[in-house]
């Protein structure tokens, strides 16, 4: 915007007869581009100054010479030109525009590419011929070719005829230099290849850098998104961190020793320097920090216990018990000790999985898995089959061979209860443990493991408690007639979990696919179950309940992680900033449909009227980032805050430019404080007022 107050001024301000000085205007629907020329004529200098004037509609842009992840700069060929030896076009500093995960650079509104030309003969006017081919994008994007053209006569100007110098200038100013004259100086670059792949500048700024950027160019085969600002540790020394958003690890480390051509901006200052990246040295396990973050996974695995996920698979524990209870305290204790085995083996197993994907280079994080669809048909199935054997429609018996590897069916079934248990809990992260994960995503190998295998113990505890005092589960009546009743409400509730299984896949997959598979399992169940000859009725009864369960599939589309109310927007990193600069309050609430907590966060801290209220309130922006299908914006934004799990809710405002991350478990008064914080003094009185219903 004040660009284009600076090129509206300029133009009012200039003689009559500028127009000698430039060529006709090429006008589309989404701007319009001229050649302009610093002065009328070639007063007998060799050396000229042009300018190529782009003034785009709103909304519209064009490109920077490195574009990013689309689209291509203006290209000018002077083909046709007459006392022209060469013509070099300069770049002012750009901007960012970040478009559904997209990250390109250029110009809005209005831009000037200022152009040093050279002439071969002062004395001989200088005819110009510019076949320009440029592309133009806002939500689509179109691409123009035309031909510019200018005549410079040569001698001195009439003195009732002028050129478009100032407005030149004004952009010329805008060209990044070293950095000397606006107090910018980049110190070293480093490649860090560790757990968060990134690029890290070290820059000097006087005054401190507020608002940072920072472009790169040379590093073939990566992408950096946009940098976040770490604090030195003197006044004015500065990291930024570029995030890794394309390319592997591997062409990460192949940047060191490489000359990289890096442009830093802040606000209306900008720099650009040449210099070859080093390798960061690598973390060493920070023992102080990992005591407490073993006790904070710890206490966060012991939560899970109580995550909804996971209480059909408590259940079954709870059916198996009975039986190992009714063959002496040794059972007990070899049933539950091969549940929290198989636990603590799973967590360790994710551990390696995470390890293994981010030393590739690949995005890792806290229940992705229920991003996938085969996942969810996968574990339907087996919560179905669950479901089925605990009605007493069939059992399916192990082989020999399996059966003395677990030395007993029931041993080995405890070990994959343990692992059915784990795989359930990871959809939502539990109160402390969202902290524990980010610690150990980012951190080495040892670290890594070693927190996961605290989360495991954490969630094994329970079951660790009754191997260690076996006469626990001694307590228990003898089987009799009360377990058939408590088998036919397990039953439910193992299958009421298939269904909603079945309802993520409708969200991510289609209600079509969703209601196709649930059809499958209910006549999979009904057909063993009739060859295994269960009573007629029987089945019959089980295949009703299960088509009760399958039905809200078939009469309503899947529910959305975006709530009713309109006040909602979606998520768009790009926008915080520029909200926030104006003085609102942005609350963003990252979810899914697959996050129980998410959900219980929804009805508990985000329904009450004082909170939607505030959220619709002016001045207050409400995004909502939708994880439910794979999304990598969502995932790099998560990243950032060393994070990799949901729920996740952050504010900021002008009390908090950098965000206020809010607990996993959400409270309205949690909400408002966060809000009154971001929003800085007097909005305490506001969140009274939006309580009040003013």
């Amino acid at each position: 915007m004040v660009t284009a107050l600076i090129l509206l001024a300029a133009m009012f301000t200039m003689p009559a007869r500028a127009e000698t000085a430039s060529s006709a205007w090429f006008i589309t629907d989404q701007g319009k581009v001229r050649l302009i020329a610093a002065h009328a004529t070639l007063a007998d200098q060799e050396t000229q100054t042009l300018g190529l004037e782009f003034r785009m509609a709103p909304g519209w842009h064009i490109y920077w010479r490195s574009p990013g992840d689309a689209g291509y700069p203006p290209r000018l060929d002077w083909n046709g030109s007459a006392n022209l030896v060469r013509a070099d076009m300069l770049w002012p500093a750009p901007q960012r525009f970040s478009v559904l995960g997209l990250e390109t650079m250029g110009y809005s509104d209005a831009v000037v590419l200022p152009i040093t030309v050279r002439v071969a003969d002062p004395a001989k006017p200088l005819d110009l011929t510019a076949h320009l081919d440029y592309l133009t994008c806002s939500e689509i994007c179109v691409p123009y070719q035309t031909t510019l053209r200018l005549a410079l006569p040569a001698g001195a100007a009439p003195a009732d005829t002028a050129g478009y110098a100032a407005l030149i200038d004004q952009f010329a100013a805008q060209v990044p230099g070293d950095g000397s004259k606006v107090g910018l100086k980049l110190d070293g670059v480093a490649v860090d290849d560790g757990p968060r792949p990134a690029l890290l500048l070290h820059v000097t700024a006087s005054p401190p850098l507020v608002s940072p950027d920072a472009f790169v160019e040379g590093a073939a085969n990566v992408a950096f998104g946009m940098p976040r600002l770490v604090a030195g540790a003197q006044p004015g020394n500065s990291l930024l961190r570029l995030p890794l958003d394309g390319g592997g690890a591997d062409a990460l480390r192949k940047l060191v020793g490489k000359p990289l051509t890096v442009t830093l901006t802040d606000g209306s200052r900008a720099m650009t320097a040449v210099i070859a990246p080093t390798l960061a040295p690598s973390p060493a396990v920070d023992w102080v920090r990992l005591l407490p973050m073993l006790a904070l996974a710890l206490a966060g695995g012991f939560i899970l216990n109580f995550m909804p996920c996971v209480l059909p698979v408590l259940a079954l524990k709870l059916l198996g018990t009975v039986d190992h209870a009714a063959r002496g305290r040794g059972a007990v204790r070899a049933g539950f000790v091969a549940s929290a085995a198989g636990i603590i083996a799973t967590f360790l197993a994710l551990a390696g999985i995470a390890i293994g994907f981010r030393a590739a280079g690949v995005a890792v994080g806290w229940g992705l898995q229920f991003q996938q669809p085969a996942f969810l048909v996968a574990m339907a199935a087996i919560l179905t089959v669950f479901a089925a054997n605990v009605w007493g429609l069939f059992e399916i018996p192990l082989p020999a061979a399996v059966t003395a590897l677990g030395e007993g069916r029931a041993h080995l079934g405890s070990f994959f209860a343990g692992v059915l248990a784990t795989l359930l809990a990871t959809p939502c992260t539990a109160p402390l443990l969202g902290t524990a994960l980010g610690f150990a995503l980012l951190s080495p190998p040892v670290a890594a493991l070693a927190i996961f295998g605290a989360m495991g113990i954490g969630l094994a505890l329970p079951y660790l408690a009754v191997a260690a005092a076996p006469a626990l589960a001694l307590w228990l009546p003898k089987p009799g007639a009360w377990m058939v009743e408590l088998k036919r409400v397990l039953g439910v509730a193992l299958a009421a979990t298939a269904i909603w299984l079945l309802w993520i896949l409708a969200a991510e997959s289609g209600t079509a696919v969703a209601i196709v598979c649930g059809a499958l399992l209910i006549a999979v169940v009904f057909a063993v179950g009739w060859i295994r000859h269960a009573a007629p009725r029987r089945i019959a009864v089980v295949a009703l309940i299960a088509a009760a369960l399958v039905a809200p599939n078939l009469v309503a589309p899947p529910l959305s992680a975006e709530a009713p109310d309109g006040f909602w927007q979606p998520f768009d990193e790009s926008r915080i900033a520029a909200l926030v600069a104006q003085g609102d309050t942005v609350f963003v609430d990252v979810t899914a449909d697959w996050c129980l907590t998410c959900k219980v966060n929804a009805g508990f801290a985000l329904a009450p009227a004082a909170v939607r209220q505030r959220l619709a309130a002016p001045g207050v922006v409400a995004m909502r980032a939708d994880w439910t299908r794979p999304n990598p914006a969502i995932a790099r934004y998560l990243r950032a805050f060393g994070r990799y799990g949901i729920p996740f809710n952050v504010v900021y405002g002008p009390g908090a430019p950098q965000g206020i991350v809010l607990p996993e478990i959400l409270t309205p008064d949690s909400v408002l404080g966060g809000l009154a914080r971001a929003a800085g003094p007097g909005a305490p009185a506001t969140a009274a007022a939006a309580a009040r219903g003013g």
